[in-house]
C-alpha cells in the first residue's frame, strides 16, 4: 500500500505534526489516510511518539477541517482539527492547523477544544480576520454537525477496517 506523507504546519509555517500514513484512496468526502499501531509521528518539537492504536484521518478537499477517527478503545472517537483548506501534493497532503478542535467522545459528548491557544496564536501569529471568522464559523459547523452527519458517523468505519487488515496482515515484530 502507498503512503503518504502528512503534514500539519502552524499559521508561520513552522511544522506541527508530520507523519507517514497509509494511502486508503479517496470517496466524496475527500482523501482518506490511514495508520497502524506503532506508525512514528513527529511532534513540533522533533520528538517522535509512537501511534498506539489504529485510526484514519480525512482530508476533505476545500473544507476548513480535517477529521481523525480513532479505534476502540480510544476514548475520542472523532477529532476535528479546524485547519486551513489541505493543500494536496504527490504522495503529501499538507495543512494549517488553527488550533480550534472538536472532540466527540464515544459517549456522544462534543467538546471544543483549545479556544484559549486560538485567541492567542490570532494575536502571537497574526490572524487575518477572514481566517479568524473562517475558523469559527467551521468550528460552529463541526459541533452541529458532527453527531448528526456523514463522513462523522458510519463511512469511516469501512476505512477503520481496511487499516485493521493491514495491521492484521503485518509479520510480528
Amino acid at each position: 500500500m502507498e503512503t503518504v506523507r502528512t503534514l500539519f504546519r502552524k499559521y508561520d509555517g513552522r511544522p506541527h505534526r508530520l507523519v507517514e500514513s497509509l494511502d486508503l484512496g479517496e470517496d466524496e468526502y475527500g482523501l482518506w489516510v490511514g495508520s497502524t499501531p506503532g506508525t512514528k509521528g513527529q511532534r513540533a518539537d522533533g520528538s517522535w511518539v509512537t501511534i498506539d492504536h489504529t485510526r484514519v484521518r480525512l482530508f476533505p478537499r476545500g473544507q476548513w477541517w480535517s477529521a481523525l477517527f480513532n479505534d476502540e478503545p480510544h476514548p475520542t472517537e472523532v477529532y476535528c482539527d479546524i485547519a486551513m483548506p489541505a493543500e494536496f501534493g504527490v504522495g503529501s497532503v499538507t495543512t494549517v492547523d488553527l488550533d480550534l478542535d472538536v472532540r466527540r467522545l464515544r459517549d456522544g459528548t462534543v467538546l471544543v477544544m483549545d479556544e484559549d491557544e486560538f485567541l492567542a496564536h490570532q494575536v502571537h501569529y497574526g490572524y487575518p480576520p477572514q481566517v479568524v471568522a473562517t475558523a469559527q464559523a467551521t468550528c460552529a459547523w463541526v459541533v452541529a454537525n458532527i453527531t448528526t452527519t456523514e463522513p462523522f458517523l458510519t463511512v469511516y468505519r469501512t476505512y477503520l477496517a481496511r487499516v485493521r487488515a493491514v495491521a492484521e496482515a503485518a509479520p510480528a515484530s
